[in-house]
């Protein structure tokens, strides 16, 4: 095991992520891409413009957390992908986001309702 793969496994570490970096792991679960993409549709979320400066260093500490792979497009162009930790990380704060969320059948229906109209 890497030192980032054990850095990504130890216990509290995906639970202290920032929601910026929640938000990332949330965009590359549907696929993997490249930085100014990321930056388009986290641009689209908050409905402002994303820096450069804070998107590009938050990118580095979830590859460094192995909760996100890098790779080389070309020269110019990095590719980042969510990795089986930053998948596993997604569910965990579903999971915990849910529990807390759903307190009777009234909410757990509004939740299937969600999840049915992404299908």
């Amino acid at each position: 095991m890497s030192e980032a793969q054990a850095v990504a496994n130890e216990p509290g570490i995906v639970r202290d992520l920032t929601a910026f970096q929640h938000n990332i792991l949330v965009i590359l679960s549907e696929e993997a891409m490249y930085g100014l993409a990321i930056k388009r549709q986290l641009e689209e979320y908050y409905g402002t413009e994303v820096n450069h400066g804070r998107l590009y260093p938050n990118l580095d500490n979830l590859v460094e957390m192995g909760l996100v792979e890098k790779s080389e497009l070309d020269k110019r162009t990095n590719q980042y992908a969510l990795t089986e930790e930053g998948h596993d990380a997604v569910l965990t704060r579903m999971d915990w986001v849910l529990s807390k969320f759903v307190t009777d059948d009234d909410r757990a229906e509004s939740v299937r309702d969600l999840v049915d109209a992404q299908h």
